[in-house]
């Protein structure tokens, strides 16, 4: 089997510390993986399934000779660097937001729509990670009946949040155990025994940019801009692993029993779905593991060919690492 010179950048945040896991996780053919972080980082070590691993100052040098690029730095660093990379003759997998939305970049969830991973142009972006998950358990029942409206909730990790807002809840949660003084920095509110209907920026329409991510990547994802999507997107005092509230309606019915069938034969997914106490995911059995949970799969009786269901998954492995590491496997078993 070849084995592929890999990159990232960003290694020493969160994504990219899940990366170099992912990648020794799955055996991922590894010729040799270079770590770029900004000069603060350069020098240290990190210890991995390809032994300890020397962090080195980012530069657009360090993009030649590479075979995959993994970007898990800033939409902004993305837009300035990933192009660079690809004219470097790399495969660009870029984590952030930054080209989701481009027409000429397509945006690849592998048990959705592989096929759009071999119509790149030298970068592929990375959906967002609550969208990702949705998606994964979504596409079954669209395959087999088109769905014409999703109304999700989630219930978002501070995870997602980065390493700063977990130190936050940690935070938090003490202080108010011990009657002290609430610190609040990277949340609009108190995030402890507190969940917060905010994600990222508001839009004119009401729904904020995260909310956003969720219908437009959806429609590109999926190749339906018709369906019907309205998102709200909700942080919670979690520390890892995104939860999600789900109601669909289609076009002909599906049904509890045969959405259940669907899912259970689906690729990755693993549904918990028994009516009885216990009988769900929560995202302490989704922590670090690679499969989208899916239960509570119910007719949703408010509505004629309508399904309600739960989703959790590991939103910094499937919602983000994992994904990224998996439209590399595609690649490689496509060539």
């Amino acid at each position: 089997m070849s084995e592929f010179n890999i990159a990232i950048v960003g290694a020493t945040g969160a994504v990219g510390q899940e990366l170099i896991r992912i990648l020794g996780r799955r055996n991922f053919p590894v010729k040799k993986l270079t770590l770029l972080a900004s000069g603060r980082s350069a020098g240290k070590f990190v210890e991995s399934d390809f032994g300890p691993l020397e962090v080195e100052v980012f530069s657009e040098e360090k993009f030649h000779g590479q075979d995959f690029v993994f970007f898990a730095s800033s939409g902004e660093h993305a837009l300035q660097f990933a192009p660079m990379a690809a004219a470097c003759g790399a495969v660009v997998i870029d984590n952030s937001s930054a080209f989701r939305l481009d027409n000429n970049v397509p945006l690849v969830v592998p048990e959705v729509n592989s096929e759009a991973a071999f119509k790149h142009q030298g970068i592929i972006a990375n959906p967002n990670c609550s969208t990702i998950q949705m998606v994964v358990a979504l596409n079954p029942l669209h395959l087999y009946s088109r769905i014409k409206r999703i109304v999700v909730s989630t219930y978002q990790a501070v995870s997602g949040a980065g390493q700063d807002a977990i130190n936050e809840l940690n935070q938090q949660l003490s202080a108010v155990l011990a009657d002290e003084k609430i610190n609040i920095e990277h949340f609009t509110k108190q995030i402890a025994f507190n969940v917060i209907p905010h994600i990222d920026v508001f839009q004119e329409n009401g729904y904020t940019k995260e909310e956003m991510k969720m219908v437009n990547e959806t429609w590109k994802i999926m190749g339906d801009p018709d369906i019907k999507i309205s998102a709200n997107c909700v942080r919670v005092p979690v520390i890892r692993a995104h939860s999600e509230a789900i109601n669909i309606e289609t076009e002909s019915h599906i049904g509890a029993h045969k959405a259940r069938e669907l899912l259970q034969q689906a690729q990755d997914i693993k549904v918990i779905d028994e009516r009885a106490d216990g009988g769900y995911p929560t995202p302490i059995e989704a922590s670090e593991t690679m499969e989208t949970y899916v239960g509570r799969i119910r007719e949703d009786i408010s509505c004629e060919n309508g399904l309600a269901l739960w989703c959790v998954a590991d939103q910094l492995w499937k919602g983000a690492a994992l994904n990224a590491v998996q439209i590399a496997e595609l690649l490689v078993r496509g060539r």
